[in-house]
């Protein structure tokens, strides 16, 4: 995750560092907690390109090239 959102043209410049909180072998679930240094208050920024559904296309994107 470190290396997706840290070369992303869109997330880079914000991104800080990416956690596992939770882990499961037997459900192939991970949780995970991302951190992004936000600039101040600029306009529609957290609405767009901090929209969670935004960031979860960056990793979506990344995974369809790796295909």
């Amino acid at each position: 995750l470190t290396d997706v959102y840290s070369s992303s043209p869109a997330l880079g410049r914000y991104f800080r560092s990416a956690q596992v909180v939770y882990f499961s072998n037997e459900s192939s679930t991970v949780f995970y907690q991302l951190e992004f240094s936000v600039p101040p208050s600029t306009e529609g920024f957290m609405e767009n390109t901090m929209n969670p559904d935004f960031i979860r296309n960056v990793l979506r994107q990344n995974i369809y090239d790796e295909e």
